[in-house]
């Protein structure tokens, strides 16, 4: 009975089927982007796989391949067999699995959840990679602005630094979004949430200039919704993007790991370094909980320092 649910026999889930419906749930009602998504079909993916192969001939009732029937015992192994994997990857896999059980649960497929006794792995503060304020000048200086390329990227990584966008908020950001008038835009991000975002004046500028000698170049006379376009005529993509900044990063002396989620992190590290309200910090940056902006607070060494020398008793003179 067991083997005839996981191989998805007519009337039956089978596990692949089980893992869509999931994925298109939260689509649906979460908005997630579509690395959100794969990561989690790739997930359960890896541990309908492990049940295979763990309990495919196994005759006993109280076990089976189908993600349905799934137990905590189980579970607790596949977690176990993981634990090779660095704490922040296999917490996600075990965040993973909790939430797939709970939605078995909360849409009757379940009257149990076997995920709730698991426990996440304990792991160090994880530091994000950042940049100083004199590697993001000199950043934000690489593209060639004699080029229309040039103009382009730099105006992309001007108000992508200058408002802290996600990767993807940027690249899929609409032409309308922005008011050049007001130097704000609107951001459509996770879970299809919109905020308003300032931009600073050299972000306006620069995305001036593009608007009003390079977008048009690079069109070719076609047309296109998202603000950032290629010379093709099309969209700019997080993968394209992602290698231009890793070029002008190399071009700029930057020798750290480079990626556009840096500039983000560098984004909200210096706000908090002059003296930023960290919960203004977490609106700007979209962030559910304040708890995921907390994080930055341990590079605002500064700003610690300067409250700890003029509070102090001992702080000064000494």
């Amino acid at each position: 009975m067991m083997n005839i649910l996981a191989r998805g026999q007519p009337g039956m889930h089978s596990n692949a089927e089980l893992i869509t419906d999931f994925c298109t749930s939260l689509l649906l009602e979460d908005g997630l982007s579509n690395n959100s998504l794969s990561a989690y079909k790739s997930d359960l993916a890896q541990f309908s796989d492990w049940l295979i192969a763990h309990f495919d001939s196994d005759q006993s009732p109280n076990t089976s391949t189908s993600l349905l029937n799934t137990n905590t015992e189980q579970l607790r192994n596949y977690i176990f067999d993981l634990q090779g994997l660095k704490p922040s990857s296999l917490n996600r896999k075990t965040s993973s699995l909790k939430r797939f059980y709970l939605w078995l649960r909360s849409t009757h497929r379940r009257s149990d959840n076997p995920a709730l006794p698991l426990n996440s792995a304990k792991q160090g503060l994880r530091v994000p990679k950042t940049l100083s304020e004199t590697d993001v000048v000199n950043l934000v200086n690489a593209p060639d602005v004699h080029t229309p390329q040039g103009v382009r990227d730099k105006a992309m990584l001007e108000l992508m630094y200058a408002s802290g966008l996600r990767v993807s908020e940027l690249v899929n950001l609409p032409l309308q979004a922005i008011d050049l008038t007001a130097g704000a835009l609107k951001v459509l991000g996770k879970g299809n949430k919109e905020r308003l975002v300032p931009m600073g004046e050299p972000a306006r500028l620069a995305v001036l200039l593009y608007l009003g000698h390079t977008r048009g170049e690079l069109l070719h006379g076609k047309t296109c919704d998202q603000l950032f376009v290629t010379h093709l005529g099309g969209p700019m993509t997080r993968q394209a993007f992602w290698k231009n900044i890793k070029r002008y990063a190399l071009l700029a002396g930057i020798r750290s790991p480079m990626s556009p989620h840096v500039l983000r992190h560098a984004f909200a590290t210096h706000l908090l370094n002059h003296g930023a309200d960290l919960r203004v910090v977490q609106l700007l940056l979209g962030h559910a909980d304040i708890s995921t902006t907390q994080i930055y607070t341990h590079v605002a060494k500064e700003q610690l320092h300067q409250l700890l020398n003029n509070s102090h008793p001992l702080g000064r003179g000494h």
